[in-house]
């Protein structure tokens, strides 16, 4: 969560502060999956017949990187974290405000705002610096039941699961905070998480990053350390995401998906004939044209949702 203090998008290839960032998350996600085995050991692969020919059963050398925000799980992470805290009184009812008029913008564009997200990774910081990494860990697994369990999209999970029963080990890759990220790697029963790594001192969040967020060339970054610290091939692999944000990671490996795609991706994801799949019921909530009073219906709803919340509290 010191993660939280992180992402502007831009429109630029990697600098040395997106290898630094991309490296340190690859650096932290390995060691994560290496603890999560020792506590739960590994699953059997299923090779048992009618099994895809992709993803490939067997193949140690391919692995699956997924998108977290809007491609496994409807929303932002942030956003529902924020809810979380809260609840948990870190931060005043203003700024819960903030977070419901920026999660409802986020539900119905389905693309990432960078003015809505640098003010929620910024406010975030502010409020988790001086906190101890163990509590802010805690806290995820608790928020996790909370709010995040059930919106995760069943299609993205099954495509997951598809390459976990193939022997394939499977990652997140997300700007989120490494720590938020690899508490949903671990309730998902994926292999682990890259996220944005945030500076802590003796356990306890400084409210600075290390690099920069991992977002757009810094996600590539982490993938392509990532691949080489596992002895991976990136042509055998599979990466997947909803945003046009992702493409310098989708297209670093051999098998790209879009999924529930903002327009950007869908146009480049149809001219290089990748994959896509949507899951979400309403196929582009975000249409440009959309009907004002969808808009206002959902900005009403989320802040009607904030005013309840703080009710039931006093």
């Amino acid at each position: 969560m010191a993660a939280l203090g992180w992402l502007t998008p831009r429109r630029r290839s990697a600098t040395a502060r997106s290898v630094l960032a991309g490296e340190a998350s690859a650096e932290a996600a390995r060691k994560t999956s290496q603890e999560l085995e020792a506590l739960a050991g590994q699953a059997a692969p299923d090779e048992g017949p009618g099994e895809p020919e992709f993803p490939v059963v067997g193949d140690v050398r391919a692995a699956a990187f997924f998108d977290l925000d809007n491609t496994v799980m409807q929303g932002a992470a942030i956003f529902h974290f924020g809810r979380g805290l809260y609840k948990r009184k870190f931060f005043e009812r203003q700024e819960l405000f903030r977070f419901a008029w920026q999660q409802a913008w986020f539900r119905l564009a389905g693309v990432e705002d960078p003015e809505h997200m640098q003010d929620a990774r910024d406010s975030a910081l502010s409020i988790v610096k001086g906190h101890r990494v163990a509590e802010l860990m805690t806290i995820g697994e608790e928020i996790y039941d909370e709010y995040m369990a059930e919106r995760i999209w069943p299609g993205t999970r099954a495509l997951a699961q598809a390459h976990l029963d193939a022997g394939q080990k499977v990652w997140l890759v997300t700007a989120a905070p490494v720590e938020i990220a690899t508490v949903i790697a671990r309730r998902l029963g994926l292999t682990g998480a890259l996220g944005t790594v945030a500076e802590s001192v003796d356990g306890v969040y400084t409210g600075k990053l290390v690099g920069e967020p991992l977002h757009g060339p810094a996600k590539a970054e982490a993938v392509r350390a990532l691949a080489a610290g596992e002895g991976l091939d990136l042509s055998r692999c599979a990466a997947y995401s909803d945003s046009h944000n992702d493409i310098p990671m989708l297209s670093l490996v051999g098998h790209p998906y879009a999924i529930n795609p903002d327009a950007k991706l869908r146009k480049h994801a149809r001219e290089r004939d990748w994959r896509l799949r949507d899951y979400r019921t309403g196929r582009k909530a975000a249409k440009v044209g959309i009907p004002a009073a969808a808009g206002v219906g959902a900005l009403a709803g989320g802040t009607a949702a904030a005013i309840a919340l703080h009710r039931r509290r006093h």
